[in-house]
């Protein structure tokens, strides 16, 4: 894992503790918003805690919305950090319910954004901790290394493992995706519910987006 300075980590947390809000829902790529901020996109599996993760960003519980029913978020969902960068949460994969139209439908959506958006940059690819990278997992991983887009492993729910095994898990991941040429050499473990490594991912994303106060 990246070393942030206390410096930058308080930073982080200031900008972090700054008004977020939800700008808008977009089905279609002609919906975006114009491309006028500095934007870093979380994508994972259905049921990943990606919605807890924003929550827990940005201190707040509601702002992102999660659902019980896996694939609810079939948009490129948007959040403001107080004029100074967007949170962009992108349509979950590996749900089993919606039908295979639906899913083509909002996987295009979330790959046309990856491909076109010049103010993207970097998109945190959320795993599971408790299960680790999936096969599942390699078509995400196909479609961001095509699209040349810088992304980041950050291992979710580390509080549901015992001591040590999210470290093993960290490092078994950093290996897994070391060959690939888009994914950033580190790797995140964090917790939403009790607030680990989310200090770093504040600092990192401070540091990414090159946002300053």
């Amino acid at each position: 894992m990246d070393d942030f300075t206390p410096e930058e980590l308080e930073q982080a947390r200031i900008l972090f503790a700054r008004p977020a809000t939800f700008v808008m829902g977009c089905a279609k790529i002609e919906q975006l918003p114009d491309p006028d901020l500095p934007e870093v996109a979380f994508a994972g599996r259905s049921n990943v805690g990606k919605s807890s993760l924003i929550n827990g960003l940005v201190g707040m519980h509601k702002l992102a919305r999660a659902s019980n029913e896996p694939g609810r978020t079939r948009e490129v969902n948007f959040f403001d950090l107080d004029g100074k960068m967007r949170l962009v949460d992108l349509p979950g994969y590996g749900w089993a319910k919606a039908s295979k139209s639906t899913v083509k439908k909002f996987q295009d959506l979330g790959r046309d954004y990856l491909r076109g958006r010049v103010t993207l940059k970097r998109v945190y690819l959320l795993i599971d901790a408790r299960h680790g990278l999936k096969k599942v997992d390699d078509e995400a991983l196909d479609a961001l290394d095509l699209a040349a887009v810088s992304y980041q492993i950050i291992l979710t729910k580390a509080d549901k493992l015992k001591k040590g095994e999210a470290e093993k898990v960290q490092t078994e991941t950093l290996k897994a995706v070391s060959k690939r040429g888009a994914a950033y050499p580190a790797v995140i473990v964090t917790s939403a519910e009790k607030g680990d490594g989310m200090p770093e991912l504040r600092a990192e994303i401070m540091r990414t987006t090159g946002v300053t106060l």
